[in-house]
């Protein structure tokens, strides 16, 4: 008899549509409106992007759709069924419906995985929490990856995007060895250091381990899109390291932003947006890599990670 495992795949979440940018950034703040004004400016950032809000959304669902796929695809012999929903921090469905969904299916047994390689008790951390209470209020034995930021294949597909842009500026006249290669991912709050969180030191190992394998000889970490919060985040922003290389004279930057996976507003806007204005304003060639979202490569480093983590189930017959 097939037995049934649940996926719980976790995201940040995006707004349906314009109309729901208040909704969505409501629930961000904690039930605490944006202002007048920060609605407006939230608003104009997604109608910037060519396409509006809805290609966010929908980007994600086919990663949910290309990993049931994969996942039944890579099962072998053994007599299961995947089932993957969605769980959204903050829009619907929410964390929650997804493991609720689950329940009302039948499913007793789960996998929760987060579409970011890299764990913070902050970040990865606050979804797994979520979902683990829902787990138990609803009678789904859950257990969760926690992070894959060494992930072989992870690092090759980076590696992969990271070579075919520094290939384009050679192609263009630039000199390997002066293309300065920026990787980056979500700031979070500089509280985390003395936490022992081991958010900064995965990313740096992903960053080594892809500029060792992509024979980079220039990079250096920044971060990007933080808070607006009072207390201190993680720095140097990468606006801030885009005018500073425009001192040391390094006219050809590449944006890697290894701590995202999928084209959201932070690399559609603080991005290719935003951080393309400043660069052009210096005079300095500004391209970034080509996100993951739905590739093949990546939803195969999914699959591998959630069957490894079913193999240290006790997956029971129903």
């Amino acid at each position: 008899m097939t037995t049934k495992i649940g996926v719980l795949v976790m995201s940040y979440g995006t707004p349906e549509s314009l109309d729901n940018v208040e909704a969505y950034y409501t629930h961000i703040r904690r039930g605490n409106a944006p202002s007048a004004e920060q609605l407006k400016e939230l608003k104009d950032r997604y109608e910037a992007i060519v396409g509006g809000v809805f290609p966010l959304r929908e980007n994600t669902d086919r990663q949910v759709e290309a990993l049931e796929a994969k996942l039944n695809e890579d099962k072998g012999g053994r007599d299961l069924e995947f089932v993957c929903y969605q769980g959204l921090k903050h829009a619907r469905p929410f964390i929650e419906d997804g493991v609720e969904a689950m329940a009302k299916a039948g499913i007793t047994q789960a996998v929760g995985i987060v579409l970011a390689p890299h764990y913070s008790v902050m970040s990865v951390g606050t979804y797994i929490k979520r979902a683990q209470a829902k787990a138990e209020e609803c009678g789904v034995n859950m257990s969760f990856v926690e992070s894959y930021h060494m992930h072989p294949e992870l690092i090759d597909v980076l590696s992969r995007r990271v070579t075919a842009k520094m290939d384009q500026y050679v192609e263009a006249g630039a000199a390997r060895d002066e293309i300065r290669v920026l990787f980056s991912a979500h700031s979070l709050p500089e509280r985390i250091l003395a936490m022992g969180d081991p958010y900064v030191d995965q990313l740096m190992e992903t960053s080594k381990a892809i500029a060792d394998k992509a024979g980079v000889a220039s990079w250096q970490f920044t971060w990007q899109s933080a808070g607006r919060t009072a207390e201190p985040w993680l720095g140097p922003d990468i606006l801030d390291t885009l005018r500073d290389l425009s001192k040391e004279q390094v006219e050809y930057v590449l944006s890697a932003p290894i701590g995202f996976v999928s084209d959201h507003l932070e690399v559609l806007y603080d991005l290719d947006i935003e951080a393309t204005a400043i660069a052009a304003e210096l005079d300095m060639r500004f391209t970034r890599t080509e996100s993951l979202n739905s590739d093949p490569a990546y939803m195969s480093v999914l699959s591998d990670v959630v069957l490894s983590q079913v193999n240290q189930m006790k997956v029971t017959q129903p």
